[in-house]
């Protein structure tokens, strides 16, 4: 080769490695890497048609007020319009919304979930009268109504509702409590945009010296970065960014609080976590041994960290050194088709038709594959009665993270899928405290699949690590975000400031307790508690640890059993919220109203640790 050829060889290499790999905007993605929302709408039209034809129903509400107490026909009649409108709206809201996750930039998206979310506050003020109107009906008149047959359908709902008359206020008071609803939202709207739309973490330099934009899912795959220079550098560099908006986002979660707080005292409960565990009839007892459960497990917690601290070979270990693979050579890059087959095979105990499903969906056009400018960080599920149940992804193939985030998210699909199959629209829409049982179960086949098939003792420790982290980031992680959520509102309802700095102390207390002495906690860590989305739905997170705790047990009753088992599971997914999610669960197996079924997943964790121990 000429010196003049090898020179532009070199410069066009330097001009390859110094260019900065951006994310594309949404309209140069592929229509195949992208979700087809055509199960809820064609197009633009046809949304805007129901929802003009949603706006028509609201002020049908009126016709019905002062009525439901004359006749279980007159009740049936205005529970009826009420369920029409809450199906339609369910399917306007949930493409509104995966309008808006695609693209957060998207002004003509943004305009019609604004839209909607007026026209929604609309429908619950009209509404409002219909709880305390029935809460009203005497007892013996409304047993009367729930025998007639066209109540038949509503007996189950009736009955629930009942149990909310000691925090049901007057007619006036529940039309100014749905009046405030986009006030409420406010907080959340805001964090959403910052997060998705106007943080901007600049470019870093990768392991192979390639720059790229830091983001969200860049930041998520820079962590696990065999190059410590790497991850340190994404890990400050990221919490910049949060660092010059911490004030603003500090508000923006206190609002969230107070929110939750006054909603609570509002309706007469003793306190935000009484009322967020009201709904699904779950006892305080339950979270409370959750987090008791942990704590007595934080010792193996810290013997873990520092088997990761040797194993790497480092004098001290900082959040940074947490996520990148103990054992090196094994990660493999697993582009979506592989992806894919792979989370198809491993869930092949639960049967033919769960698999058939679940295949054609993932292969077609359930899921966005890929991240693009201002979508929406993370992953998750979004299912419908009337639509497919869409899958969001920021899919990296080189992250075996993402893989696991894959099969989860097409639990829940598949939880939405069997939910919406097997009930009507009454008793589909399950609940969270269930939708993390079935996404989590689906990461355990996936493990043991990928367990069974190691070809080497280096490929099961690299497979048993990722497990190790798999556990500590739902199980024990999750746990202490719990026990922040509950001390940050027990900080409020106590009347106290919860500032910028109140939040990282606490958080930081939080963080000294579950990473232990031996551990290297850089400042920038208690920023943490201001970047989770999830602390902007109260009460949230526990319900991953639990979910992972039945899913555990319930995968090993299902491996070791036969059909009934099976059947008791696939059940369970088809069960929706026609029961509450502790009696579904029971149903299906597993008691969560004992302690029993975290203390055996935190011993399946401890296990874990020292076969990997003894691997190392």
């Amino acid at each position: 080769m000429s010196t003049a050829a090898t020179k532009r060889k070199a410069k066009t290499r330097a001009k390859a490695k110094s260019a900065v790999r951006t994310l594309p905007p949404r309209h140069r993605v592929r229509d195949e890497d992208t979700w087809d929302l055509s199960s809820l709408y064609a197009d633009d039209e046809a949304w805007e048609k129901d929802f003009r034809r949603f706006e028509r129903m609201i002020p049908r509400f009126d016709k019905f007020r002062g009525t439901l107490g004359k006749s279980a026909e007159s009740l049936a009649a205005c529970l009826d319009h009420d369920a029409k409108l809450d199906r339609l709206g369910e399917r306007l809201g949930v493409f509104a919304f995966l309008k808006t996750a695609e693209d957060a930039g998207d002004s003509t998206a943004q305009d019609r979930m604004a839209r909607l979310q007026n026209a929604a506050a609309r429908s619950a003020q009209a509404s409002s009268f219909i709880r305390p109107e029935i809460l009203r009906i005497k007892k013996r008149t409304l047993d009367t109504f729930l025998e007639a047959k066209p109540l038949a359908k509503y007996r189950r709902m009736l009955s629930r509702l009942v149990r909310y008359k000691p925090h049901t206020l007057t007619e006036k008071e529940e039309r100014l409590l749905a009046m405030q609803s986009p006030v409420a939202a406010a907080p959340r709207k805001i964090f959403n945009q910052l997060n998705n739309a106007d943080l901007r973490f600049g470019t870093i330099r990768d392991e192979h010296g390639e720059q790229l934009e830091l983001s969200h899912a860049t930041f998520s795959a820079l962590l696990h970065s065999p190059k410590r220079a790497v991850r340190k550098n994404a890990f400050h560099q990221y919490y910049e960014e949060f660092d010059r908006h911490k004030n603003t986002i500090a508000a923006s979660l206190e609002g969230s609080i107070q929110n939750d707080v006054f909603s609570a005292r509002a309706r007469g409960f003793e306190s935000s976590l009484e009322a967020a565990l009201f709904a699904d009839d779950v006892p305080q007892t339950v979270y409370d041994n959750l987090v008791a459960s942990v704590r007595r497990m934080l010792p193996t917690l810290h013997r873990y960290y520092d088997l990761r601290r040797r194993t790497l070979k480092l004098r001290d270990i900082h959040h940074y050194d947490t996520y990148v693979p103990m054992v090196a050579g094994h990660e493999r890059k697993r582009p979506w088709k592989q992806a894919v087959r792979t989370v198809v095979e491993a869930v092949e105990p639960l049967g033919s038709e769960y698999q058939k499903v679940l295949e054609g969906g993932l292969t077609g056009r359930w899921c966005d594959r890929y991240e693009n400018q201002g979508k929406q960080s993370g992953a998750f599920s979004c299912g419908s009665y009337d639509g497919d149940p869409y899958i969001l992804m920021n899919y990296q193939p080189n992250v075996i993270d993402h893989l696991f985030t894959l099969a989860h998210e097409a639990g829940h699909s598949m939880h939405s899928y069997f939910s919406a199959k097997k009930q009507s629209f009454l008793d589909y829409d399950y609940t969270i405290f269930v939708a993390e049982v079935a996404s989590t179960f689906n990461e355990q086949l996936l493990s043991r699949y990928l367990l069974d098939r190691a070809k080497s003792d280096g490929e099961r420790a690299f497979l048993l690590n990722h497990e190790i982290d798999s556990m500590r980031a739902t199980l024990l992680r999750q746990t202490m975000f719990a026990e922040f959520e509950k001390v940050t509102h027990e900080i409020v309802e106590r009347n106290e400031a919860l500032t910028v700095d109140r939040f990282r102390s606490e958080y930081r207390t939080l963080l000294d307790a579950y990473f232990g002495e031996d551990f290297v906690l850089d400042p920038e860590l208690s920023l943490e508690c201001l970047r989770i989305p999830h602390f902007y739905r109260a009460f949230y997170v526990y319900q991953y640890a639990t979910g992972m705790s039945a899913a555990i047990a319930l995968c090993e009753r299902v491996l070791a059993g036969g059909r009934r088992e099976l059947r008791d599971y696939l059940g369970f997914l088809g069960g929706g919220c026609s029961k509450f999610p502790l009696e579904l669960l029971q149903d299906a197996g597993v008691d969560l109203r004992e302690p029993h079924a975290v203390d055996a997943a935190l011993a399946r964790f401890e296990t874990l640790v020292d076969e990997l121990e003894s691997l190392l």
